[in-house]
């Protein structure tokens, strides 16, 4: 496995708010939280177009069976791009390990203990968490090194 074998996405809630995670499965890295009182198709497929020109295109993404995930818009978007989409069982989680681990973290390191007064906020709150996720806490799965530097260790 390497970067952008895989990417993982899923929906967290919190408060008011929606947020969409991306992960890279191989190096951990979480590409993007998107943070919105609603997400649908369209967002998710605007964050993927961004986050393919920033990182490249993955092969597959991981999700659950959720309606913006598998939805026809995303599935005509992903088609031409040669991205596979690579639904999860319903009802089984854990086939979307990374990213639910990630979600577990984030719950617990950063939306459990903020209150948001607002979207702006929680929005500045959480790419200052991101970053910190990516590029100073690090993490055992990788040999107590950072996203960031396991990306650059091997590439």
């Amino acid at each position: 496995m390497q970067r952008n074998d895989v990417w993982a996405y899923d929906f967290l809630f919190d408060q008011r708010l929606k947020c969409l995670t991306v992960i890279d499965e191989w190096t951990r890295e979480c590409l993007a939280i998107e943070v919105a009182g609603s997400l649908r198709s369209q967002q998710v497929i605007a964050t993927l177009e961004r986050l393919f020109v920033q990182h490249g295109t993955p092969k597959y993404l991981r999700s659950d069976n959720g309606p913006e995930f598998v939805s026809q818009a995303v599935r005509r978007w992903l088609a031409p791009r040669a991205v596979a989409p690579s639904f999860i069982e319903p009802g089984k989680p854990w086939q979307n390990g990374t990213n639910e681990s990630f979600n577990g973290k984030f719950r617990d390191e950063c939306l459990n203990l903020e209150w948001f007064r607002s979207r702006a906020e929680a929005k500045v709150v959480i790419e200052s968490w991101r970053r910190h996720f990516n590029e100073v806490r690090p993490h055992s799965s990788l040999g107590y090194r950072t996203p960031n530097e396991h990306k650059q260790s091997r590439h």
